[in-house]
């Protein structure tokens, strides 16, 4: 494959130091072997100057307890707990002078907290976006009882923010000694469980790799050397070392501490950097900014059409109005007029006026519905009379050369009407279908169903139906709550009912109840074995 062979700036080669990095050291093990009280021992060594420790998760809270261990001389470095302020406090360490020209060790106890710390963050993450999920379906929010699966993206950012912390620390000009917490675990081989254990740190999986040195504490005074990188001790690649009468000051002597540079000598990748070819511009290898998503154009006439498809929907025309405006955005439909039967106005106000007609349609037949209950068809003068008074009411269209009406005020009646305009039917909003049946026994069949569990509910609390509902009553006697506020009731009174279910041994009822829609409109076969002269909802 051809390519550049010609240099492209110029370099210079140096000779090695043979100095050691300041080294990272691992110290794990199992719980109660001693991994914070060996480095808060060797916090006093007189290879240090002065040594910083930084504690993350209160499970144990050693780090005053463990001042007063003989030889300890550390200082507390306080954060408030969350990930962004204990990466600051390890800068603040980082920017701590030398003391007589001795590096400043840095502890950090434990990495396995900051590793769960970031696990349950991700999993908050999921959790969330598994409820707005559910809410922007409309489907069941998941409780806190419920498994939410963590995609792989949160697992990434939850390695990115460990990465941080990491780099943070190979830019400290002195050792760290990192402590992290070692489990037992059954030995896997070709994916199969085995009879055979081995240790694992409860860490994230590349952190013995990052390190220096690795020792484990077995038990109390039992120290193994699992893994170094180091020329100053005899041990051979792979080879598992006891650690006799084990310190951390004869640990930091045998890796080189005494030798080591000032700070550590890394070569740092960078993903993120252009590689520009020779020859090539630097304005033609910088990306082009985004440009932002062109909305569809639309026309007035385009506008009117879609609307007027939208107030034909045979069943949810309030809904398409508004997926009109999500599709096509608020400045787009702004930016589109239309000549109208209230004047000429935006595409956006049109959807507004449309919306605001529907619902004063809907509320004039609720009206009409309470006057004549039980009634769900109309005679046929009748229905054309109201047709005939509706189509009176209708704002009528504007001459040509007439200056157009606010859009958010009805024009007013002229006493004579002129003759009004030909326009198309999508233009006129108002010729809207009057709401259906259907739509009012719904909201009856929702009424009647708060309504038995109301009394389900003054049952079980030991009350009559008057005194339960006493508190959301109108005034005159006999007349229903609103249903806003007897819906808001009865799922309020829930819990108690729930309570009070448990405490009677109907614990199949009440686990039933507690999953209960609002409203639930098969609340009466919840409760058939309990009560079984319950009015049911078909």
């Amino acid at each position: 494959m051809a390519g550049i062979t010609a240099p492209q700036r110029t370099r210079k080669s140096r000779k090695p130091t043979g100095k050691p990095n300041p080294p990272i050291v691992l110290l794990t093990g199992p719980e109660k072997t001693g991994k914070s009280y060996e480095a808060a021992k060797g916090s006093g060594s007189d290879l240090i100057g002065r040594t910083y420790w930084i504690e993350i998760g209160g499970t144990e809270g050693t780090a005053d307890y463990y001042g007063r261990v003989p030889g300890a001389d550390y200082e507390i470095v306080e954060h408030e707990g969350s990930y962004q302020d204990i990466l600051d406090a390890i800068r603040w360490v980082n920017a701590q002078p030398r003391i007589d020209g001795k590096p400043n060790l840095l502890v950090i106890d434990s990495m396995t907290s900051l590793w769960d710390m970031l696990s349950d963050e991700i999993a908050l993450f999921a959790r969330n976006r598994a409820i707005r999920k559910a809410q922007r379906n409309r489907s069941r929010v998941p409780t806190l009882d419920d498994p939410v699966v963590v995609d792989s993206d949160l697992w990434n950012r939850a390695k990115d923010r460990w990465g941080a912390v990491l780099w943070m620390l190979r830019r400290h000009h002195g050792p760290c000694l990192l402590i992290a917490r070692q489990e037992i675990v059954t030995a896997f081989e070709n994916d199969k469980p085995t009879r055979n254990t081995t240790r694992k740190v409860k860490a994230e999986k590349n952190l013995p790799a990052a390190v220096d040195a690795v020792v484990e504490l077995h038990s109390l005074g039992e120290a193994w050397l699992t893994g170094v990188r180091t020329l100053h001790m005899k041990i051979q690649p792979g080879e598992t070392q006891r650690f006799p009468d084990f310190s951390v000051d004869s640990l930091l002597r045998r890796l080189g501490l005494q030798d080591a540079a000032e700070t550590r000598s890394v070569s740092e990748l960078r993903p993120d950097a252009d590689l520009q070819e020779h020859g090539q511009e630097t304005s033609q290898a910088e990306p082009r900014p985004a440009t932002a998503r062109q909305a569809p154009a639309l026309t007035g006439a385009q506008a009117a059409g879609l609307i007027r498809d939208a107030l034909m929907h045979p069943t949810e025309p309030e809904t398409a109005l508004r997926e009109l405006r999500v599709e096509y955005g608020r400045r787009t439909l702004k930016a589109v007029h239309t000549d109208t039967g209230w004047g000429r106005m935006s595409a956006d106000a049109l959807i507004t006026k449309s919306l605001d007609h529907l619902k004063e349609k809907a509320d004039e037949a609720a009206g009409e519905h309470g006057d004549q209950p039980g009634e769900h068809s109309e005679p046929v003068g009748q229905a054309h009379d109201q047709q005939e008074t509706t189509a009176a009411d209708e704002p009528a269209s504007l001459e040509e050369g007439t200056p157009p009406s606010d859009p958010a005020e009805e024009p007013p009646v002229p006493e004579q009407p002129e003759q009004p305009e030909e326009i198309s039917e999508a233009e006129e909003p108002q010729d809207l279908p009057r709401p259906r049946p259907a739509q009012v026994n719904k909201a009856n069949k929702v009424l009647a169903v708060l309504l038995t569990e109301a009394e389900i509910q003054a049952r079980i609390l030991g009350m009559t139906m008057q005194e339960h509902l006493e508190a959301v009553s109108g005034p005159d006697e006999g007349t229903p709550p609103p249903m806003t506020k007897l819906r808001k009731h009865v799922i309020d009174h829930r819990p108690a009912v729930i309570g009070l279910l448990e405490e009677r041994g109907e614990r199949e009822i009440a686990n039933a109840y507690r999953l209960a829609g609002k409203p639930e409109l098969k609340i009466a076969r919840i409760f058939a074995t309990l009560y079984t002269d319950l009015a049911t909802v078909g």
